[in-house]
């Protein structure tokens, strides 16, 4: 059985470095070998979400998530992190890239009739 997780992390608040953080992630514009550690790992799908310069990832992933990464595409995976560096920030200027989230409201969880 798979499950969700979601994390959310802030880009540096530049048009020029937002709009080329969207283009690094349109439809094949990621690289391949970064996709594949990202199946690999244990992704079973994600999706990033953008609004203003914050960042939600969405990911579905397998139960033994995380895998471990495969060493032989690793030097890729760090040239990827470090183009990344350039347009994301930590929420919390001394915590990770990207902070987990907490579910506060599920519609599956609420009565459809009033009490």
């Amino acid at each position: 059985m798979a499950y969700r997780i979601v994390s959310a992390l802030d880009l540096v608040d530049d048009e020029a470095l937002i709009a080329a953080y969207r283009d690094r992630h349109a439809p094949g514009a990621v690289w391949p070998e970064i996709v594949r550690d990202i199946r690999d790992r244990g992704y079973r799908d994600m999706e990033i979400w953008h609004v203003a310069d914050r960042l939600v990832m969405i990911a579905d992933v397998e139960d033994d998530f995380p895998r471990p990464a495969d060493p032989a595409v690793q030097h890729r995976v760090a040239a990827w992190e470090a183009e990344m560096d350039r347009y994301q920030q930590p929420i919390e200027p001394t915590g990770e890239k990207w902070l987990s989230m907490t579910r506060l409201f599920s519609l599956d969880d609420q009565r459809d009739e009033p009490d």
